[in-house]
C-alpha cells in the first residue's frame, strides 16, 4: 500500500499495526472465534486478479489475461473463512460540527475508517465502505486487495458533509441488502430517534451480522462549555436558536447523558459492541484500547 493519503497517518498505523480485529460469530461456516485462515484461497468464490509474484502456485495463472496483456496474473478467490467487514460512515450535516477541536466528527470518522480498513486489508480480510446521510451516497462492496484499499482511500478523501440524518431507515435498507453474514462497523453521532435506530440495529443482529458501534461526538456536545448568550445553528436544517447556557445547561446535559445511556444499555442487551468517543480523544489510542479489550474478552 502506498502512503500519502489524507486519512492515513504513518504514526497512527505504527501504533495499531500489531492489533487484529477478531470475528466472534460472523465468519461463513463457523459459529464463533477468529476466522481460521487469513489468506486468500482458491476454492470458493472468484474475487479479482492480482499480478503474479514469485512463489505463487502456477496452477492459478490466468493465461487469457497473459494473452491479452502479456503479463502474468493470478486468479484470486475468497475463502469462506475470510471475514467480511462493511464500514458504515454517517456523512450527514451534523457530522461536520466542531467547536474547539482541530477536526470535525466526519474527519474523525474518516480517520477511523481508514485505519480500520488498513487493519482489515493487512490481515487479508475483505472490507467495504458505505456512506450515508438521509440516503446512501456511496456503497463500495467488501474486497481485500491493496488496489481496493487504495480506491477506498480515494473515495474517502472526496467525501463531503451531506444533508439531514435518517440513520434508522438507512440501516434497515442495508440490513436487507447484505446477504452474507459480516461484521458491521457503524460510525455516527446517531442523531436520530434512538428507538428507531435500535430497531434497525436489531435488524442486523436478526440477520446474524455482528455489529460494532462507534458513537462520535465533539466534546462540546457532551460538556456544553458555553458561558455567554449563544446562537446555535442546526447543521442539517439551518434552524437557528438563541439560548442562555446558564439556563439550559443542566437540562441539556441530563438529556445528552440519557441519550448516550439509552444506546449503551440497549447495545449491551443486543450483544452489540458500543464505543463512545469524542474528537479530542486520539482515534488510534481509542481504537487500540478498544481492540485490546475486545480481543481479550
Amino acid at each position: 500500500m502506498r502512503s500519502g493519503y489524507r486519512f492515513i497517518e504513518p504514526q497512527a498505523l505504527a501504533r495499531v499495526k500489531n492489533l487484529s480485529v477478531v470475528a466472534r460469530g460472523v465468519v461463513e461456516g463457523f459459529i464463533s472465534g477468529m476466522h481460521s485462515s487469513p489468506y486468500k484461497g482458491f476454492s470458493v468464490e472468484f474475487a479479482e486478479h492480482r499480478e503474479y509474484t514469485a512463489g505463487d502456485d502456477p496452477r492459478h495463472l490466468d493465461y487469457r489475461m497473459l494473452a491479452r496483456t502479456d503479463r502474468l496474473y493470478v486468479k484470486q478467490y475468497e475463502e469462506e473463512t475470510n471475514m467480511r467487514v462493511q464500514v458504515l460512515l454517517d456523512t450527514s450535516g451534523s457530522m461536520a460540527y466542531r467547536y474547539e477541536s482541530n477536526i470535525t466528527k466526519l474527519e474523525y470518522g474518516s480517520y477511523l475508517t481508514a485505519v480500520l480498513s488498513y487493519l482489515m486489508t493487512r490481515q487479508q480480510d475483505s472490507v467495504g465502505l458505505t456512506t450515508f446521510d438521509n440516503e446512501i451516497r456511496l456503497d463500495i462492496p467488501a474486497r481485500s486487495s491493496p488496489r481496493h484499499f487504495n480506491e477506498m482511500m480515494h473515495c474517502l478523501e472526496a467525501i463531503q458533509p451531506g444533508r439531514q440524518t435518517d440513520v434508522a431507515e438507512t440501516l434497515h435498507k442495508l440490513a436487507n441488502r447484505f446477504k452474507r453474514r459480516c461484521l458491521i462497523v457503524l460510525i455516527s453521532d446517531l442523531y436520530d430517534d434512538p428507538d428507531d435506530v435500535l430497531r434497525a440495529l436489531h435488524h442486523f443482529r436478526h440477520r446474524r451480522h455482528e455489529v460494532i458501534l462507534f458513537q462520535v461526538f465533539d466534546r462540546a456536545e457532551i460538556e456544553f462549555p458555553f458561558k455567554d448568550l449563544v446562537a446555535l445553528r442546526d447543521l442539517e436544517t439551518n434552524e437557528r436558536l438563541q439560548v442562555d447556557p446558564a439556563y439550559v445547561r443542566d437540562v441539556y446535559k441530563q438529556q445528552v447523558d440519557a441519550f448516550i445511556d439509552t444506546y449503551r444499555r440497549a447495545c449491551a442487551e443486543a450483544q452489540i459492541d458500543y464505543v463512545l468517543t469524542d474528537t479530542s480523544v486520539p482515534y488510534d489510542f481509542m481504537l487500540s484500547k478498544y481492540l485490546a479489550k475486545r480481543n481479550s474478552s
